[in-house]
Order: C-alpha cells, then structure tokens, then sequence
C-alpha cells in the first residue's frame, strides 16, 4: 500500500454551490487524497476549516455512506438533532439515504482538520434550503426540479 502525503495533494478552495448558498462555505481548503491516490469506489478528503467556515450546507446522502475522523482542532456538528461538538479522535458516520441534514461548523478561534469518506455515487438533498443534486449533472436543482445555473467553482 502506498503511502499518501497530503502535502503534495494539490490544495482546493471553494465552492459550486449557487448563490445565495455560497458564503459560508467558499473559504473551505481540501485535499482530494482519495483522487491522488487512484481510489476508484470512493473518495476521501483532507479538509480544513479556518474559524468561521462551514464544511458545507446542511445535506444528506442519497445513495453513499459517509465517514468523518476528526483529526485537530474542534468543530461543531449540526444535525436535524442538534448540536454536537467534535474534536481530535471524534468519529460521526451516515449511511446512505438516512435524511438527516447535517454539516460541520468551526466557531471556533483555531483551524480544524478533518478527514471524510464517502463514494460520491449519487448527490445529496438539502433539507434546510431549496437545493439538491444528483451526480453526473452540470448544475444543482431547486426542490421543484428547476435547474439552478451551469456550476463553477469559486476562484
């Protein structure tokens, strides 16, 4: 088994997301270790939140389980629960299709890091706002199945 070094994975920011869904989740940083090393079934990501910034908006899975190891710093997990913290050695995991809206959030003062698993097969839903998308398409859809715009990520 190779050995990886997240360091020399090209580090990406941004998001696709239209607007207004954008802000709080475009200064998000992620390294794609999963696509470097050649992963075909699923994909892990290495990222780090900066106080403030959200790992993403609050969705869930239509067809893909998902893993997340925290590996520094302390977020706060938002679920259709509640409110949850994690740090360093925290696991929290999804399986697919289980409806529960859910994202992480550092508020606090340090950056966190954490580790995600999933095989990225089939999109998600997001509950809170007017937002889905399925794989294989160029755009996220409203709940009524209107096309947002043609996606880019953010520079």
């Amino acid at each position: 088994m190779p050995k990886i070094d997240p360091e020399a994975c090209p580090e990406l920011t941004g998001t696709r997301y239209p607007e207004p869904f954008r802000a709080p989740v475009k200064d998000r940083v992620w390294r794609a270790i999963g696509e470097a090393a050649g992963l075909k079934d699923f994909g892990a990501n290495l990222v780090t939140l900066r106080p403030g910034v959200w790992s993403s908006q609050r969705h869930w899975h239509y067809e893909d389980d998902e893993l997340l190891v925290m590996l520094e710093g302390e977020l706060v997990l938002i679920e259709d629960a509640g409110r949850t913290i994690l740090r360093a050695g925290d696991i929290a995991a999804w399986p697919k299709a289980s409806r529960d809206g859910h994202h992480v959030i550092n508020e606090s003062e340090a950056e966190a890091r954490f580790l995600v698993v999933g095989a990225n097969k089939g999109g998600a839903a997001y509950p809170a706002i007017d937002l889905a998308y399925r794989k294989g398409e160029k755009f996220f859809r409203h709940d009524d199945g209107k096309p947002y715009r043609v996606w880019e990520r953010d520079e």
